[in-house]
């Protein structure tokens, strides 16, 4: 690690006390729901932490490892999404998947959040297990610093702050664009779907009632009609992963998709898991071109998006939280995707179920989804025209997404110049900014495969 003269090299133990939180017992109703705040890895968003979504209560404090954190301390995330970062915002507890630093005196405490934050994607590197990788204090302690004097902290934290602050008004904009293609894309989608050009007229849908609230069913044209998805498709929940049966060599191993592959309006195969089931519930719910998937759980505005199958991955099948909805009728798959992933998801969020984290909706309500139902060869023409239309918006968006990844890979390249000491606050810095970018973005991927304590020597621990 090269640093300027008058820095020094410490560990994060020499800057900063750390310790971490604890989780009172579970199913213990006199433990949570009282006035302490209590943070979970959910509740890090890069930035000062005011509100959690949960709390404790003193006896759950009492008994429990938990807690009360100083307002100002540095929490970092050591599961799942290691290296997330946060600055206690009040007075509160976390749980032991979080990491609390309480910068020594001398140390600013926004120097150090910032260089933690240069370092999530070696963090994440040095990350160990299967499932949830994880790290623990015995890695971020020795993790060295390159420590100047304060008030060089002082100016460092000003210069990064205000590269930062730009690339947040561009970010800004870039997801103002966004949202604006979004409504677009769901305005051409809805016009089509009902034929918006002509609405006089029209007679008051009819649906049978089943017990679902139907509201955000609209007039059709003439010939038209509002079905239930049972009407026109079988749908088939997936196959329920169990730890205990994957080291069976009976069973056969398959892809198969999660909710994470299936986004509203395409498909995410970018990574796909393999699960261990058995040969004929392989054969049963292995996908097939045309299949129209619709998840089941989630955040609440994702329940029923989805898209078509067009057989991309061989043998692949779906887990229990994707749902298989195979046409059975004269319907366009795309056509009927189009309709869940406008008309469905109000009405999935309105009759599904919300938990404290997580929203659902099961088979059996699913399958009463309103779902349009043109005369016969319409949906196919229609979809066709759409799915044209929708191209042109997607290339929009894939610039505009574009754009978003070029500012992150930025950011790390502001935060190395920073603690490498490069930065002067001149016009310079960006010239420096632009030419380090690109570098950084290898390293970054070559992180995956080297350890980070190999790729950051410790040098001179720093003195006291």
């Amino acid at each position: 690690m090269i640093i300027p003269p008058g820095w020094t090299i410490a560990r994060l133990d020499q800057v900063a006390d750390w310790s971490s939180g604890g989780t009172p017992k579970a199913g213990r109703r006199a433990y949570y729901g009282g006035d302490i705040p209590w943070a979970v890895i959910g509740d890090l968003a890069d930035g000062a932490v005011r509100a959690t979504a949960n709390s404790i209560t003193q006896l759950g404090l009492e008994n429990s490892s938990a807690k009360i954190v100083p307002a100002g301390s540095v929490l970092v995330a050591m599961y799942g999404s290691i290296g997330k970062l946060g600055v206690a915002g009040l007075p509160m507890a976390t749980n032991q998947a979080i990491a609390i630093a309480q910068p020594r005196e001398g140390i600013s405490r926004e120097f150090l959040f910032y260089y933690l934050m240069s370092q999530r994607d070696l963090l994440n590197a040095a990350g160990r297990g299967g499932t949830q990788r994880n790290i623990s204090q015995s890695i971020l302690k020795p993790w060295p610093i390159p420590l100047p004097p304060p008030d060089e902290q002082c100016r460092v934290v000003e210069i990064i702050e205000d590269h930062l602050s730009r690339l947040d008004a561009a970010d800004g904009g870039i997801s103002t664009a966004l949202a604006r293609v979004r409504a677009l894309e769901e305005q051409i989608i809805r016009s089509a779907l009902v034929d918006a050009t002509s609405t006089m007229h029209r007679p008051t849908p009819e649906l049978p009632n089943v017990g679902t609230d139907d509201s955000t069913i609209v007039p059709l044209p003439p010939g038209w009609r509002w079905v239930r998805l049972d009407d026109v498709a079988d749908v088939v929940g997936g196959v329920t992963k169990d730890s205990k049966k994957q080291a069976d060599p009976s069973l056969v191993e398959v892809p198969y998709l999660r909710v994470a592959n299936v986004q509203r309006g395409r498909l995410d195969l970018s990574e796909i898991a393999t699960i261990r089931v058995t040969a004929q519930k392989a054969q049963a719910l292995e996908l097939r071109v045309g299949d129209v998937l619709l998840n089941e759980g989630g955040d609440r505005d994702k329940l029923a998006r989805g898209w078509v199958w067009e057989g991309q991955i061989p043998g692949c099948i779906h887990q229990n939280h994707v749902f298989r909805a195979r046409i059975k009728t004269d319907l366009d798959p795309y056509f009927l995707s189009l309709t869940a992933n406008t008309f469905g998801s109000p009405w999935a969020m309105r009759n599904g179920k919300q938990s404290v984290n997580l929203a659902s909706i099961s088979q059996t309500v699913i399958r009463k989804m309103p779902v349009i139902l043109p005369p016969s060869g319409e949906s196919g023409r229609i979809a066709a025209r759409v799915t044209e239309q929708l191209d042109t918006n997607g290339r929009l968006r894939e610039e505009l997404l574009a754009a978003r990844r070029r500012s992150a890979t930025l950011r790390r390249a502001v935060l190395a110049a920073a603690f490498s000491g490069r930065l002067t606050g001149a016009a310079s810095d960006s010239d420096l900014i632009e030419q380090q970018a690109p570098e950084l973005d290898e390293a970054v991927h070559a992180s995956t495969e080297v350890r980070a304590d190999e790729q950051i020597p410790l040098e001179a621990p720093h003195p006291g």
